[in-house]
């Protein structure tokens, strides 16, 4: 990952601001640390908090020099500014992106957003729409592809070293939800009520990104689906479970395994791919490692930053082999990605350029996946189509 090529032609940082991730929040402070390890941002605007007095003495805690008290009033401001926010990143509660997302772009800004992209498909195909006639960049926070060894799994399956995809399967087992905790049984986690979170918890917190891990690294997007939704633990609304089976226009099949609530599960994200000439494994617990398995051949061990990488895995590097890579790293490989983008769209006022930081088309198939779930599994795991013009054949 070159942390310094760009910036220095640009003769500046990029100027983000974020809205949400502000006290107590995870997410929050792995987006801020994500884009100041690229050494491309500086953050100067912020809104951390839906309480407008908190989110002000949140901002001059973390030292980001404007504060705002509203998403509407921060996009306002800082586009009458010579020196306003280049880009801004969302990762407020899923019911909010579509608005905020909305305002940016018209504000002329580029945006980095949490997934899902919008809690309805409607909404996501209207922010596609908006952002392709705003020639804007737009990046949706699938950070799993960021890992070097999962880009090293696309570039291998799209070098025929596992021959033609025939078998894809993708579990994320946690077991954080395995009881309810006291914010969920007092309401005060958003992540766990449906109107705010979306129809369907467990699928669009953690499937979608075992939904586009797949579409990522074998190039394909499924045709079908069954799904297989419910709560395990009692007294919970919010679903924490899913098992859904995928059917693709070349033959191959695909399934995924889904929950929260497994007691003693830590993170438990791990893909596998078979083709007819062999297989690849990977485990988000040991991201730093790739198996690779073929006909006839000894198992081979990839390692990050390791002998006999291409180059898409060697460029998502950030240290040298031996010391290890993580989430955050991973994180801060798509702020790299969107920065180069943003930057090169800056000093060449050409069209966008393809770049490899997930885009707003893989948001939009993000929340397809999850309506597309959902109907089935009320339909009692009817076989359901997906979004034609997702699903090409290719």
């Amino acid at each position: 990952m070159n942390t310094n090529s760009g910036v220095e032609s640009l003769g500046r940082r990029l100027r983000l601001g974020v809205v949400g991730g502000g006290p107590g929040s995870f997410i929050g402070s792995v987006h801020r640390s994500a884009a100041l390890m690229s050494e491309k941002y500086e953050i100067v605007a912020a809104v951390l908090s839906s309480n407008p007095e908190r989110s002000i003495s949140a901002a001059a805690e973390l030292g980001i020099p404007r504060s705002y008290r509203s998403a509407r009033e921060m996009i306002e401001s800082e586009a009458a500014l010579v020196e306003g926010i280049d880009i801004i990143s969302i990762m407020t509660p899923n019911d909010s992106h579509y608005e905020i997302a909305c305002q940016a772009l018209e504000a002329g800004m580029h945006v980095i957003c949490e997934k899902p992209l919008t809690t309805h498909y409607h909404q996501a195909k209207s922010l596609e729409a908006r952002a392709e006639k705003s020639g804007l960049h737009f990046c949706v926070a699938y950070a799993y592809t960021g890992y070097p060894m999962v880009r090293q799994a696309k570039a291998m399956v799209e070098a025929g070293d596992l021959g033609e995809i025939r078998m894809v399967q993708c579990n994320y087992v946690q077991g954080h939800l395995a009881e309810i905790s006291e914010t969920e049984r007092s309401g005060k986690n958003w992540h766990m009520l449906p109107d705010i979170a979306g129809d369907d918890l467990v699928v669009a917190d953690i499937g979608t990104h075992c939904y586009h891990l797949c579409s990522f690294v074998t190039g394909a997007l499924p045709e079908q689906l069954s799904a297989d939704s419910c709560t395990t633990v009692p007294g919970r609304k919010a679903t924490d479970y899913a098992s859904i089976q995928l059917r693709y226009c070349s033959g191959a099949r695909g399934s995924l395994w889904i929950t929260q609530a497994a007691a003693g599960a830590e993170h438990g994200l791990y893909l596998r791919v078979f083709g007819s000439k062999g297989g690849i494994e990977w485990h988000q617990e040991y991201p730093n490692e790739l198996l690779f398995r073929s006909l006839g051949r000894p198992a081979q061990l990839f390692t990050k930053g390791g002998p006999g990488l291409y180059d898409i895995a060697n460029q998502a590097t950030a240290v040298p082999l031996g010391h290890p890579e993580g989430y955050r790293e991973a994180f801060a490989t798509l702020y790299n990605d969107f920065a180069n983008a943003v930057i090169n769209t800056i000093k060449t006022t050409q069209q966008l350029q393809a770049s490899p930081y997930p885009h707003i088309k893989d948001g939009v198939q993000g929340v397809r996946f999850i309506e597309a779930a959902f109907e089935s599994n009320r339909g009692n795991g009817m076989w359901v189509d997906i979004e034609p013009k997702i699903t090409a054949c290719y």
